[in-house]
């Protein structure tokens, strides 16, 4: 039996209510179906992004996510539901899956991987903007250099508990990242939304304020950017600018005027992290080759503590009262444990790859 035909939609009819708009018009809806965007990290800012942009008609998307769903993301991740959880898919799979279906006519492309020194330049390649919805200050100071490397702009954005931040960043007109934040600030003194909780209304808008600033620079009206550092606490209903320009008359930025891409050249790149608070450690083993998940189920069935399951995506285990979870690039999350030296103990001893 033939599959049904994919349905043909006037673009003009679908974007109406957006072309009505003066800010964007017929020549800045062109211009949004014509670009291209990288968008890094697929959770709670991530995924409302992502369905913000689809349905405004960015015509390319690449979604990358390193992670996998889990029941307490539903609170506030807003393109995944309970069938998505039970399915065992990475986020960037799962986003990519439900979107197709909100619209057929872009390009989406999830990207199941860790983004970091080896493989960001890559990512970015063609891309006319870079989107943050990443959870850590080491992959924005990534994101950061690759910015102003290759003259791409992006838009900064972080949410914790009820308040959020936003930046667009144009390299040479703008202060980048680490104009603003030099280094990033101790662990101890950064709240996850795994220890001070986050509210969803504060997740959407942030993602609004940034999704804005992307339209802006996707259609070319960079005098209408939101210059500076956009504060917002949606508990009180307080929106504060804080001007950033003055941060470009102190000490050289080590990115943007001394080109020190310190993050990007892997000199701060760690092989391990902890993800976010979640009681769960990272292992990063960039250069292998992909995964034969049944040769590997195979070696850890008299190990694991139950069957070992595993996907086109992702292999899972219970290993030493761990939740051991492989990609198809050899990465692993080893739930259970923040002890980064016991978690490489149980990679080196059970995976080995």
């Amino acid at each position: 039996m033939n599959a049904a035909p994919e349905p043909e939609f006037d673009w003009k009819d679908r974007y109406s209510r957006q072309i009505l708009l003066g800010q964007i018009g017929l020549e800045g809806q062109q211009r949004l179906m014509a670009a291209r965007v990288l968008l890094v990290g697929c959770g709670a800012l991530g995924t409302a992004i992502a369905d913000m942009l689809v349905r405004a008609g960015v015509g390319f998307l690449r979604i990358c996510d390193r992670d996998y769903l889990e029941l307490n993301n539903l609170q506030r991740q807003v393109l995944f539901d309970e069938q998505d959880v039970g399915s065992d898919l990475p986020k960037a799979e799962a986003a990519r899956r439900k979107l197709v279906r909100i619209h057929s006519g872009i390009e989406i492309e999830a990207v199941v991987a860790d983004v970091n020194p080896t493989n960001i330049e890559r990512l970015a390649s063609g891309c006319d903007l870079l989107l943050d919805g990443t959870d850590n200050f080491e992959t924005r100071y990534l994101i950061n250099d690759v910015s102003i490397k290759h003259s791409i702009a992006w838009v900064y954005g972080a949410v914790i508990g009820t308040t959020g931040l936003c930046m667009p960043i144009i390299p040479g007109q703008t202060p980048c990242l680490r104009c603003v934040f030099e280094s990033p600030p101790p662990a101890e003194l950064s709240p996850t939304c795994d220890t001070a909780g986050v509210l969803a209304p504060a997740v959407a808008v942030v993602a609004a304020f940034q999704c804005t600033e992307a339209f802006k620079i996707l259609t070319g009206q960079l005098d209408a950017l939101s210059r500076g550092l956009t504060n917002i606490d949606v508990w009180t209903g307080r929106v504060v600018r804080m001007n950033t320009e003055s941060t470009e008359q102190a000490d050289p930025c080590p990115c943007c005027k001394s080109k020190n891409f310190e993050y990007l050249d892997g000199a701060s790149a760690s092989m391990t992290s902890q993800l976010c608070g979640r009681d769960a450690v990272q292992i990063n083993t960039p250069g292998n080759d992909k995964i034969d998940f049944e040769n590997l189920a195979s070696k850890l069935e008299s190990t694991s503590c139950g069957s070992v399951t595993h996907n086109r995506f992702l292999l899972r285990a219970i290993i030493e009262g761990h939740q051991v979870t492989v990609f198809g690039d050899g990465r692993a999350i080893i739930k259970g444990t923040t002890d980064t030296d016991r978690a490489r103990t149980l990679y080196a001893r059970y995976i080995g790859i």
